[in-house]
């Protein structure tokens, strides 16, 4: 199979792709099928004759050999690729199609697309076979197309330069050392940046073996065999409740999780079954992953660490001025670097709010850095800084608090309007035991400020959450009356 690297090779994508890795039968195993890369070059290469000059390829992101063979066409044709999650609703799938101007939407081969799809199928068989030369597109193309959660409205599309994925590729390989020599296990969705970006195109990179459980179960994980394990919070916390099954991860050489904040007490399980503390990374559609703890460094309970190579972080307060890096002061998370967006797609009115005077992206995320420069992310400015009775809190403390109680299995703290405090700090809490929310109040009370302690406490069964894992605060917000 002949590639032509071009002038870009080195901001390659598919670079494992290109023999110098070697290649065996199961290279990638994805939910239960193998590929080898040659035969996956070879289908993906057949998806690109078929593709190439389309304005954009939307994919049906199902985590199938499929999806990851028309993906990789995609970028084989300089494509922008447009990853629609396959339980987006008639409006969001409208959406998505619509404004990224995706001509055709890649699915498997005798699937149906749901009824009124604005777009025209394109069937993918990954026993196809094409024999074509595609030269590197260039580094500052788009390689994708990945449209936010929607949570302040209809999803934006971030167009993400095929640069910036291999610049952020190449800073992850050299924090967690990621070799060849890695076999890269998860089982995450393909439609994200934890999942598709990093989880098979940084094993397209890197040259390691990548194993796609289609399911993330704590036996799927397990059974893999992997040396390299990518998870979100909720992955992790089954697993933690599973000592058979996480026994079985002492063989493997770093776990990484990320999407959402790892419970301290989820962490601390995690390394006493496994003998592995976990990383704990920090990024963003917008912005890739621009922050983690390293392989060879400490990996401290609710941080996520330092900014990865290249990027540069800084903390500014509500009247634009930088905070001190004390630990415990608060301030919005900026980041500037290789990594970043090229900006929202037909959105010129969030690409204003979005960027600084001089250049740095307002993540929207409010954190704290110590004098050590390690960050710890208290959460979104809009629902987790809580501005109550003249104090500024973050949610993500309070919740940490209240996980420290025995009896209390994971809780979610949002700020609902108050005509007295301003805000009033309501705890969501999954109990795992009997407690009251009297106990916890006074929990909290003791650990923290006393100003920091929940006015309310609602016990329920399990907290909202999105495919990631990501506890849906708006939705809880509404419910405590905070719409």
């Amino acid at each position: 199979m002949a590639w032509d690297e071009g002038e870009d090779g080195g901001m390659a994508l598919l670079t494992a792709l290109q023999g110098g890795f070697g290649d065996a039968a199961d290279a990638l195993r994805i939910d239960g099928r193998t590929l080898s890369r040659e035969d996956l070059l070879g289908a993906a290469t057949a998806v690109a004759d078929r593709v190439a000059g389309a304005p954009a390829l939307a994919v049906l992101a199902r985590p199938t050999v499929e999806t990851v063979t028309a993906v990789v066409g995609g970028l084989l044709a300089g494509v922008p690729v447009v990853p629609l999650p396959p339980d987006s609703g008639p409006k969001e799938r409208e959406h998505i199609l619509g404004d990224s101007g995706a001509a055709l939407l890649a699915h498997a081969v005798g699937e149906t697309l749901p009824e009124g799809t604005p777009v025209e199928g394109l069937p993918v068989d990954p026993g196809q076979r094409s024999a074509a030369t595609y030269a590197e597109p260039a580094a500052e193309s788009t390689g994708f197309v990945l449209y936010t959660s929607g949570t302040t409205g209809a999803p934006k599309g971030a167009v993400i330069r095929r640069e910036a994925i291999a610049a952020d590729l190449e800073a992850l390989a050299a924090a967690w050392r990621w070799t060849a020599e890695d076999t890269l296990v998860h089982g995450l969705p393909l439609f994200h940046v934890h999942g598709l970006l990093l989880g098979v195109l940084g094993a397209l990179r890197t040259g390691s073996r990548l194993v796609h459980t289609g399911r993330p179960t704590p036996e799927a994980y397990a059974a893999a065999g992997g040396s390299l394990y990518f998870g979100v919070p909720t992955v992790w916390s089954r697993l933690a409740a599973d000592p058979e099954a996480a026994a079985r991860l002492a063989s493997a050489r770093l776990l990484v999780s990320g999407s959402a904040p790892l419970p301290v007490p989820v962490f601390e399980k995690l390394a006493a079954l496994t003998g592995h503390a976990p990383i704990e990374r920090y990024g963003m559609t917008e912005s890739l992953i621009t922050v983690s703890t390293r392989a060879d460094g400490e990996r401290r309970p609710g941080s996520v660490g330092l900014p990865v190579d290249g990027v540069r972080t800084r903390l500014v307060g509500e009247d634009g001025e930088p905070v001190p890096y004390d630990g415990e002061t608060v301030g919005e998370l900026q980041v500037c670097g290789p990594t970043l967006f090229s900006g929202y797609l037909n959105r010129p009115d969030a690409d204003a709010e979005a960027w600084t005077a001089d250049g740095w992206f307002r993540t929207g995320d409010v954190a704290v850095i110590g004098a050590d420069g390690f960050h710890r992310i208290v959460g979104r400015a809009s629902v987790d800084l809580i501005k109550s009775g003249g104090y500024r809190i973050g949610a993500g403390e309070v919740e940490a608090a209240l996980r420290d109680h025995p009896s209390v299995a994971d809780a979610a703290v949002v700020g609902v309007p108050d005509e007295d405090l301003g805000q009033a700090i309501v705890a969501y809490v999954i109990p795992d035991g009997a407690v009251t929310g009297d106990q916890l109040t006074a929990f909290v009370a003791e650990r923290l400020s006393v100003h920091k302690r929940p006015r309310r406490v609602v016990l329920v069964p399990e907290l909202p959450r999105n495919a990631l894992g990501k506890v849906l605060k708006k939705q809880l917000l509404a419910e405590a009356g905070g719409r």
